[in-house]
């Protein structure tokens, strides 16, 4: 079609990640952030791209109407808020910005270790509380401890570079790492079993799929050696969280830092909420003003390629897509 293009912005989004769309009289901006139901469908039908973070869903009633449509912008890199199989069905691509997250995620990662391992909340809760309790927080060196990690991705990569600071060994669970790479992060390959069995802490960084869903259940978390902490900072869903709840609980493991959960809002009344060795965040791997901007640009980029050249680089259903007319 010719243009310009019309993109929805239908979730908050930053003017100076939009720059790249703003800047070029190709595009038009139609900004109606956070809506949804009919008014969403609504506005998709006139629009040849829509733009989404997380708080926004795309739905298959979302796409009703999305004759028009050509891609789904998702400024992030998770698309479960996004039913991607409605898109494919009509050729629309769906887009992420994979790359934009990547060291605040890592960050975050080593932020809940480091307070898992030196009980930082909890002595925080207590000095707030006007106690002075140094025996009760007796925590654990990161030096000398064996790391594995449960995908070794762009997020995974930059955790292992930031605990190999740290004196840690780590040895990586990833079909898709090859030996070259492997080498260049200073890991070991190694099977699922033996990230299992001989790690002090697993930190889990792969994508939530058909294949990675309850990757980590009960029958992993039993393999693992009693005292192991765990971290989830990739997807709600890929560690089952009733068998950790009960590893937890039991004593097996020795602690769990979580900021994704398989509902999102969290239940208040999650037992998880009153466990003295689980650190609970609300999903902020990509919490910080240099992400947002990052993944911002990123996927207004990807957006501005695909319409004007048919660039499917950023795309997760490459082989479901109409090129743009």
């Amino acid at each position: 079609m010719s243009a310009p293009w019309v993109v929805l912005v239908a979730d908050q989004i930053a003017p100076e990640g939009l720059a790249p769309l703003a800047s070029d009289s190709r595009f038009t901006l139609v900004k109606k952030p956070v809506i949804s139901g009919d008014e969403l469908a609504q506005a998709i039908a006139t629009a040849d791209a829509v733009l989404v973070r997380s708080a926004t869903k795309i739905t298959r009633a979302s796409l009703a109407h999305a004759d028009r449509l050509r891609c789904i912008g998702r400024a992030g890199v998770g698309v479960d808020t996004i039913d991607v199989e409605a898109a494919s069905e009509r050729g629309i691509a769906v887009l992420t910005a994979p790359a934009g997250n990547t060291v605040s995620a890592a960050e975050l990662t080593m932020a809940l270790l480091l307070s898992l391992a030196r009980k930082i909340p909890a002595a925080d809760r207590s000095m707030r509380a006007g106690e002075w309790e140094r025996k009760a927080f007796m925590g654990f060196e990161l030096h000398g401890k064996t790391l594995g990690l449960v995908g070794a991705g762009r997020i995974g990569g930059q955790v292992a570079k930031r605990a190999r600071a740290f004196g840690m060994h780590v040895i990586v669970y990833d079909p898709w790492l090859t030996a070259a790479r492997a080498q260049e992060l200073d890991v070991s390959l190694a099977t699922l079993d033996e990230v299992l069995t001989t790690s002090h802490v697993i930190s889990v960084h792969v994508p939530l799929t058909s294949a990675t869903a309850g990757l980590i259940g009960a029958e992993q978390l039993a393999r693992t050696r009693p005292g192991t902490v765990l971290l989830n900072v990739a997807r709600g869903g890929v560690v089952n969280e009733a068998a950790l709840l009960e590893a937890l609980q039991n004593g097996h493991l020795g602690g769990a830092a979580l900021d994704v959960y398989e509902k999102e809002p969290h239940p208040a009344d999650s037992p998880f909420r009153t466990l003295p060795n689980v650190v609970l965040t609300p999903h902020l791997g990509a919490s910080t003003a240099e992400a947002q901007l990052n993944v911002s640009v990123e996927i207004a980029e990807a957006v501005r390629n695909f319409l004007t050249s048919g660039d499917l680089s950023n795309a997760v259903n490459k082989d479901r897509v109409r090129t743009p007319a």
